[in-house]
């Protein structure tokens, strides 16, 4: 017996072609440097809150955290803090509302500085904008015993970094920031939304420097001096760090794309 329910003179139909899915993209699209970033500062601090009693605190903030008056004590006289707290400090935070705060920023203005510059770069970017951070505080700080943490510094000068590149100059046409072309320092001191944006920064790091803190606990030092080197050091030295930006990748006509601005 024929089981075929085909009509005899019918050619069989073709399948239906499904269009392939899209995939679908992450709420969190971070680069795996940033994400690895903010996850070892969220376990310090974890640790540091949960797990160590205060004495072991304070012996966590005096051998990483930032001390001016390190360099005004002989050698002889001190441990080998001094070679390395001028980074670690960065990864030290002092309340919850503290690193929370940085992590906003961090996300905000490390997202498109390391998918244009990379990993290696960026660890190496973190590592010298820390230290030019904790030069200019030791500098207006000298031989002060005050202690610095935090990540402020750092972020600062990925926010002079995106100067040079994230904010595309007026009638361009738009990119995902990290695609831009890197603008001269002359170049970004005529850009309108750069001068702009720095003349906000620089407002409310006045405030600070008077006493007037923009978020958080007013008991709270904040060390203004720290944001302002690590600024210069992104925006006038950003040019060490770049690599020539991924041409984007044309569509053909008629196909939609997804454009995430960074």
């Amino acid at each position: 017996m024929n089981e075929q329910t085909a009509e005899p003179h019918k050619a069989p139909e073709p399948p239906e072609v499904q269009p392939p899915a899209r995939p679908r993209e992450p709420v969190f699209n971070l680069p795996p440097a940033l994400f690895f970033s903010l996850c070892l500062m969220a376990i310090i601090y974890a640790v540091q809150e949960l797990l160590l009693s205060d004495d072991a605190q304070n012996w966590l903030f005096f051998t990483f955290g930032f001390v001016p008056a390190r360099y005004v004590i002989p050698l002889s006289q001190q441990g080998l803090e001094l070679f390395w707290t001028p980074v670690t400090y960065s990864l030290l935070h002092g309340s919850f509302q503290h690193i929370v705060f940085n992590a906003f920023w961090l996300m905000a203005f490390g997202a498109p500085v390391v998918r244009r510059i990379g990993t290696l770069r960026f660890v190496l970017f973190w590592f010298f904008s820390a230290v030019a951070s904790a030069i200019l505080h030791a500098v207006l700080n000298w031989g002060d015993v005050s202690l610095l943490i935090g990540a402020s510094g750092v972020i600062s000068g990925l926010m002079g970094a995106a100067c040079r590149f994230a904010f595309p100059a007026e009638r361009r046409p738009m990119l995902p920031a990290h695609l831009n072309p890197r603008l001269s320092i002359f170049e970004a001191l005529k850009s309108r939304t750069v001068i702009i944006f720095m003349l906000l920064w620089l407002v409310g790091n006045a405030l600070i420097a008077v006493g007037i803190p923009l978020v958080g606990d007013s008991d709270q030092a904040i060390a203004w001096d720290a944001h302002i080197g690590g600024f210069v050091f992104g925006f006038l030295l950003f040019s060490l760090f770049d690599r020539a930006p991924r041409p984007p990748v044309m569509e053909p006509d008629g196909t939609e794309k997804d454009v995430l601005q960074s």
